[in-house]
């Protein structure tokens, strides 16, 4: 049965819902108990869930109509290069956003020529080596916020001491080491890059309470 021209029902079709069901299983782990558990960015969680279920249907569609995959690869690298203009993305946010496109390409462009084994075993390897990174070897995670500092007499190298403490003060973590930007004098302050490491902040730190903020 056709309804202008195009097939109700193909035969393909358990074959996407397979393919389908495996990405959005292996999407969720890495997304929601491996990633978000780290970091707490809400809004990241819609950026990434979006963008692998959009480009896992696209590659699909466009594997049907036997587009060149380079093409479509040249197409998935430009979205993957994107820098949002509102907000700077983290390196290892840029490495999770590769990961999840990486994900949804590998189980869309699956053929007859790959066994559900290797399929399998390419997506749970992924998920393995995020988890032993982030959990295992990397278990010290230094979190990163920008600040506009005003007090600029205390980015004074003499001064090092008295500028973590008011840190501290301000923000409610124990600071390990700033990074001094562009510095304005003529409105006194001074953009700050402020880091931390997470395992040593006690609960209600300040990147819990900014969950959606840009940590690194």
């Amino acid at each position: 049965m056709k309804i202008f021209g195009m097939p109700l029902v193909h035969a393909d079709m358990w074959e996407l819902l397979f393919k389908f069901g495996i990405n959005a299983l292996v999407l969720f782990i890495l997304i929601r108990v491996i990633y978000y558990p780290m970091h707490r960015k809400k809004d990241y969680l819609f950026t990434y869930f979006l963008f692998n279920i959009l480009i896992f249907f696209l590659c699909v569609l466009l594997n049907s109509v036997k587009l060149s995959i380079g093409f479509a690869f040249g197409l998935f690298a430009i979205f993957g290069v994107l820098r949002y203009r509102t907000e700077q993305i983290s390196i290892k946010d840029m490495t999770y956003l590769f990961a999840v496109i990486s994900i949804a390409v590998i189980n869309a462009l699956a053929s007859k020529k790959v066994s559900v084994a290797e399929l399998v075993f390419t997506d749970a390897m992924i998920l393995l080596m995020t988890y032993a990174l982030e959990h295992l070897w990397l278990t010290r995670h230094e979190a990163m916020k920008l600040l506009v500092y005003e007090r600029i007499d205390l980015i004074k190298p003499q001064n090092r001491a008295l500028l973590f403490e008011d840190l501290h003060n301000r923000l409610g973590v124990k600071v390990s080491r700033v990074e001094i930007g562009k510095i304005d004098l003529l409105k006194d302050t001074a953009q700050m890059r402020v880091f931390y490491f997470e395992d040593e902040q006690g609960h209600g730190s300040f990147n819990e309470m900014a969950p959606d903020g840009d940590d690194d």
